[in-house]
């Protein structure tokens, strides 16, 4: 790593304080034009154990940038990850207040909840694919602790990929019984198509970017566990939203997922 642990730690709690005063910050590469892939997970870990000191917990990982409509929109060229934790939760049909966010925006995805642990690297699709439970519609609502979503792969990873909350849908299903690749999507705003998508839009198969992290994460020494959720990457757009919005996404033959954003 190129920065110190006294920096690292010191842009942990600046993003955990953006996120608490819901006031953004410059782009880290701005101020540490050295951040480096290693330095920015390191940043997001130091974030993430502020909100763990705050009370929360881990209950998940979240994948992100696995589409070229996400991957253009934000100029990255690879995926990422963060972490899910137990305040970011949500049922379907929840209403969720948006001042909470900094900037908020919806994807929506397929989610995978995990049966047992697993931990790469050198995992295979079917290995990973024999430790899901099964799969959910979903909505991740991302949401940029710095300034105007000006961000470089290094500032998303540090801000813990840009998490913000998520929202799991009405249904679950073996992933055997879905066809995930080809599996559509629609996605409505207030009632209005706004996009289409297919489970083949995240790296070419959902199951790739579970298996990415799996190995990615395995490099790490951390496993994905029985229990965690763990969100797949956008099937299109990320669009965004603000109180009084109500949003819905269906997945072809599995289910739907719906929220409304309240002040």
């Amino acid at each position: 790593m190129s920065l110190s642990r006294e920096k690292i730690e010191a842009l942990g709690l600046k993003l955990h304080q953006a996120l608490e005063n819901r006031a953004a910050v410059d782009p880290l590469i701005v101020e540490h034009p050295e951040l480096s892939i290693a330095d920015a997970y390191a940043v997001q870990l130091a974030m993430v154990s502020h909100r763990i000191a705050a009370g929360q917990r881990v209950v998940g990982k979240k994948i992100g940038v696995t589409s070229k409509v996400v991957m253009d929109m934000l100029k990255v060229n690879q995926p990422d990850f963060g972490h899910l934790l137990s305040g970011m939760s949500h049922a379907d049909g929840a209403a969720i207040s948006a001042s909470q966010f900094i900037s908020p925006r919806a994807e929506g995805e397929i989610a995978f909840v995990m049966a047992r642990d697993v931990m790469g690297p050198g995992l295979t699709n079917a290995e990973v694919l024999q430790a899901v439970s099964h799969v959910m519609p979903c909505f991740e609502i991302v949401d940029s602790r710095i300034r105007d979503w000006k961000i470089s792969i290094g500032d998303t990873i540090a801000d813990n990929g840009s998490a913000g909350a998520f929202v799991l849908g009405d249904r679950m299903a073996a992933p055997a019984d879905v066809d995930l690749r080809n599996i559509g999507m629609v996605l409505e705003k207030n009632g209005e198509v706004i996009g289409t998508g297919a489970g083949a839009a995240a790296m070419g198969h959902p199951l790739t970017c579970l298996t990415w992290l799996a190995n990615t994460l395995g490099a790490f020494g951390i496993p994905l566990k029985a229990g965690e959720v763990i969100l797949s990457g956008s099937l299109s757009i990320m669009f965004p939203v603000k109180a009084g919005d109500s949003i819905s996404m269906t997945l072809g033959g599995l289910g739907s997922c719906r929220a409304r954003f309240t002040e």
